[in-house]
């Protein structure tokens, strides 16, 4: 059960990119990139050579930001090295009958739509969460939990390989938490994704621990470590 289909876990974007986010794709032959404001990750081949990463620059323009993900492929030498982190993919082992049995979302879960968005910027600003940009609820379905009418807590749906959908922008406002919004979030999107026959997937920070810790308590189980990198264009 933990391996099926997990091939296409181990290229998460460029999976989503040639599948079900093909429309919000930007490409030139091999390598592809989001559009503008949905998100910055891009994709090359496995083993990508020289004219695939000239084609990802020419995709990204001159000084552009390739957010190369969890892509174990390394730009040329002239590509400037923006971050490197540290982190780990995780997946859901329950079987989706188990997960249809939780399938009623909590008390309070909402769901967000595009005038919502600048509340959304709005939390990430402030929970930090990880990347979001103005178009990114376009990759998914995002919920949210309101106190007294204020947006306090939201995730969503981001990569979307194959039999998969990866959740992302957890996330909760400072004075909110310890209420178990995260979880609750969580367990909504998992039974959404368990109702479309796909598996739920997401990934981590090595260093945040605390998150870690949750995943693993709402059912979650390490599939790999990864390094996540960015660069930017000569």
């Amino acid at each position: 059960m933990m391996n099926r289909d997990a091939v296409a876990l181990d290229d998460p974007v460029g999976e989503s990119l040639r599948g079900h986010h093909a429309h919000l794709a930007r490409r030139i032959g091999r390598a592809a990139t989001y559009v503008p404001e949905v998100a910055t990750f891009s994709a090359v081949s496995a083993d990508p050579d020289a004219a695939e990463w000239a084609d990802l620059a020419r995709l990204l323009g001159p000084g552009g930001f390739a957010d190369m993900f969890s892509c174990p492929a390394i730009p040329p030498s002239d590509w400037e090295p923006v971050f490197v982190l540290e982190g780990r993919q995780m997946i859901r082992p329950a079987d989706s009958r188990t997960d249809r049995l939780r399938a009623e979302p909590g008390r309070g879960v909402v769901e967000l739509h595009a005038e919502d968005v600048p509340e959304m910027l709005d939390l990430v600003a402030r929970a930090q969460p990880g990347p979001f940009w103005p178009r990114t609820r376009e990759l998914g379905a995002y919920l949210g939990i309101r106190d007294n009418g204020t947006l306090v807590a939201m995730a969503g749906e981001r990569l979307r390989p194959p039999g998969w959908t990866e959740i992302s922008a957890v996330c909760t406002a400072p004075e909110a938490r310890g209420r178990g919004h995260a979880a609750t979030l969580v367990d909504a999107l998992v039974a959404r994704i368990a109702s479309r026959d796909e598996r739920p997937f997401l990934h981590a920070a090595e260093a945040n621990t605390r998150a870690i810790a949750l995943y693993e308590r709402l059912g979650f189980e390490t599939r790999r470590h990864v390094t996540f990198r960015g660069f930017r264009t000569p």
